[in-house]
């Protein structure tokens, strides 16, 4: 395949694919982030069971329960990897492979405009079982070597995440819960709560929106849900706006942040 030069009346006019990544406390509302996709046709990639709060939403969804099953999922969704060797995941012959397994991609997810993954948190624990398994996190003596293990996973993840980041033609948004920590001086800090550091430290880098799920208040006390997009908040919590067309604080509106995105 020959990458060929995309003009700039054609890249202007092109509508944005959001790879978003959302985060907020244990019970903050994340999960129902997918009642605010009002007229986005979404399939709703659940990891941890957790629909419960959402079950009268009108929408598809797939269970995935082991860490295969999201590897397979996620290379059906990217596509295939021109770059990756064929004996590796994501490679044409692994996307020709889950194509057997789900169908033909464009019948299986043409219909949808967005992937909504709940949560990469439990993602990352499907990884860390998987990578404790693997022959290189097994030291000689049968044990398990958890330092090669963390390496596997954070190799792994990183991989999983790029590849649904290239995402050609459908919005991704990956969803996280949110640790508080606080060092010895009472100093607090944020962090999406993923196994292994890699991850949590570098996925930053791979998606163009991190917004954080936070409760505000109106002048007259009133409390509202919003999303925190501002990397320089006075809280220091995670934020980023690759955009550049976000407010500060929007309204905890997933359909409202794309169409503001590609508007």
């Amino acid at each position: 395949m020959t990458a060929r030069i995309i003009s700039a009346d054609e890249r202007m006019s092109q509508k944005g694919k959001v790879k978003a990544l959302v985060v907020g406390k244990s019970g903050a509302g994340k999960t129902s982030l997918v009642l605010t996709l009002r007229d986005t046709r979404a399939l709703f990639v659940d990891f941890e069971a957790g629909m419960l709060s959402v079950q009268n939403w009108p929408g598809d969804a797939i269970q995935v329960r082991t860490w295969q099953d999201a590897v397979n999922l996620v290379c059906l969704i990217g596509g295939p990897n021109p770059a990756a060797p064929a004996d590796q995941p994501y490679s044409q012959a692994h996307f020709d492979y889950v194509q057997g397994l789900y169908g033909p991609r464009e019948e299986v997810l043409g219909r949808y405009d967005l992937i909504f993954m709940d949560s990469l948190t439990v993602l990352s624990r499907l990884c860390l079982s998987w990578a404790e398994q693997q022959p290189d996190a097994i030291a000689k003596n049968g044990a398990k070597d958890m330092r090669a293990a963390y390496g596997i996973l954070g190799r792994e993840m990183m991989r999983l995440l790029v590849h649904a980041q290239h995402t050609p033609d459908l919005h991704v948004i990956f969803v996280a819960i949110l640790d508080e920590l606080a060092d010895d001086f009472g100093r607090k800090t944020f962090q999406p709560q993923l196994e292994g550091s890699k991850v949590s430290r570098e996925i930053g880098g791979i998606v163009d929106e991190i917004l954080t799920l936070d409760i505000q208040h109106d002048a007259d006390g009133t409390p509202r849900r919003v999303f925190v997009t501002d990397p320089a908040n006075e809280r220091g919590l995670p934020a980023k706006d690759r955009s550049g067309k976000l407010a500060p604080v929007e309204p905890a509106d997933l359909e409202h942040i794309i169409a503001k995105i590609n508007g």
